[in-house]
């Protein structure tokens, strides 16, 4: 027994010292400027302390109470979410399935054996063997890190399906958001549409009356109608959009979504926190879970390098056994009837016609395609915040510019109307007026629509929405 003891003591100690074959793993440069860019496209920053969107709650960041409840009930019921969830459980129950193989595994059994041979030497024929035993059976001795290293990789792997789940959970957040922002812009083009259908409703009704009077021409009668009717058919697309908006919306959510939740217009004071940062260093992005997850997976095809390198070196195996033998059950663990065995096995791989190396090169081809990717993923988030901080950039002074073009096209259609009530103007310019109005409502609109879901996109692509 004491032998049995020494000799796993000995056998631990060799396994938590053995080599570790694996490359030094060092983060890669990041293949993008150190900061995002500059220029005519970016602002230099809004009034105020910029909140950190990592470090902001998604339920801070979006002040609608509306489009919060929204969004708690999608992470409570998308189905997406869900199947990344069941993901993260399968990579960490394949992660302790890999670690088990660290430690020996300890087994019981027992055993009994009826005989009866005629020519027994030992006088009778007839002989019953018990036996019972513990021990463990071809438990690798991880000399040089080959389950280590395995373990480890596998340790990645789940730390990178939880980073997706993270990202999904940041994606679901956006798109819910942009989701609940569209329909409310199609709640807003459908109002317009229907106020200005009675507008030119009205227009239509005036100009058949004076050309019943002679004092219009059927021109400008047909005129009238296509404004009309143009106006009916936006109404009936917007029906249908704002529809669809809510299907879509359902299917983020999980569920149903309740009418006191659906929005019936875009936020005036906005639906989400304004300040955040402009001008960044790069960094951020490593706070991101989608570059998260493309780091986890370098590492773990890192340490399959080491597993691979493990293999060209002797393996070696322990099998060992202490029991009681008995010919009788009554003495199985009677005294005199113990025993003990230990049988250390080693093998070297003399010729295996490359299978070993050519394992080695998958590895490491496999390491550089991980290499290429988190890369990749890098350069994607960098220029997700930068395409985000050009439109942000820009937008206060297209939104300025937008409301004063409604403004007056507004006041341009009011005015021409009113001078072709008088008979001062022909019906011509009140056409070309309201058709620039309608335009310019509809502008206006998309312009709002744009700001709001850039401030959503911004919040997403510098890591918001963990929280």
């Amino acid at each position: 027994m004491r032998s049995i003891k020494a000799l796993g003591a000995v056998t631990l100690s060799l396994a938590l010292a053995a080599c570790d074959m694996a490359p030094k793993y060092v983060r890669p440069e990041m293949p993008v400027p150190t900061s995002t860019p500059q220029g005519p496209a970016y602002a230099e920053g809004g009034e105020g302390q910029a909140i950190v969107p990592a470090d902001t709650a998604w339920r801070d960041f979006f002040t609608d109470p509306r489009l919060a409840r929204v969004i708690e009930t999608a992470l409570s019921n998308n189905r997406d979410l869900r199947i990344a969830m069941a993901n993260v459980e399968q990579a960490r129950a394949q992660y302790r399935v890999q670690r088990a193989d660290l430690l020996p595994t300890v087994a019981a059994g027992g055993t009994a054996t009826y005989q009866d041979q005629p020519f027994s030497q030992a006088g009778s024929g007839r002989a019953d063997i018990y036996q019972a035993q513990v021990g463990t059976s071809a438990w690798e001795i991880d000399l040089f890190g080959r389950i280590r290293n395995l373990s480890r990789a596998a340790q990645e792997q789940y730390f990178a399906s939880v980073e997706t789940r993270n990202a999904a959970q940041t994606s679901l957040i956006a798109e819910t958001a942009n989701a609940w922002l569209t329909m409310a812009a199609d709640q807003e083009r459908l109002r317009i549409a229907r106020d200005l259908e009675g507008a030119f409703g009205k227009t239509l009704a005036l100009t058949k009356a004076r050309f019943e009077r002679g004092i219009a021409s059927e021109l400008e009668v047909r005129q009238a109608q296509t404004s009309y009717d143009q106006a009916r058919s936006d109404i009936a697309e917007a029906t249908t959009l704002v529809a669809q908006d809510q299907n879509a919306l359902n299917l983020l959510a999980g569920t149903t979504v309740p009418a006191a939740d659906l929005p019936d217009s875009l936020p005036q004071a906005g639906a989400t926190i304004e300040n955040l940062p402009a001008n960044v260093s790069s960094d951020i992005l490593l706070r991101r879970p989608d570059i998260a997850s493309a780091e986890h997976q370098l590492r773990g095809a890192n340490a399959n390098i080491g597993a691979a390198r493990a293999a060209f070196f002797p393996n070696v195996s322990l099998t060992t056994a202490f029991g009681s033998l008995s010919l009788g059950l009554s003495n199985l663990f009677g005294s005199g009837s113990s025993f003990w065995s230990v049988s250390p096995t080693a093998s070297v791989p003399i010729f295996d016609f490359g299978r070993n190396q050519g394992n080695l090169q998958y590895a490491r081809a496999t390491y550089d395609a991980m290499l290429a990717t988190y890369e990749q993923s890098i350069q994607t988030g960098f220029r997700e915040v930068a395409d985000a901080l050009a439109r942000r950039g820009t937008m206060t002074q297209q939104m300025e510019a937008q409301t004063s073009l409604r403004d007056s096209a507004r006041v341009a259609y009011t005015l021409s109307e009113a001078r072709f009530r008088a008979g001062v103007d022909s019906f011509l310019t009140t056409l070309d007026s309201q058709r620039t109005l309608y335009t310019a409502e509809q502008s206006l609109l998309a312009t709002r629509l744009t700001r709001a879901t850039n401030m959503v996109e911004l919040y997403r692509a510098m890591g918001g929405g963990l929280k």
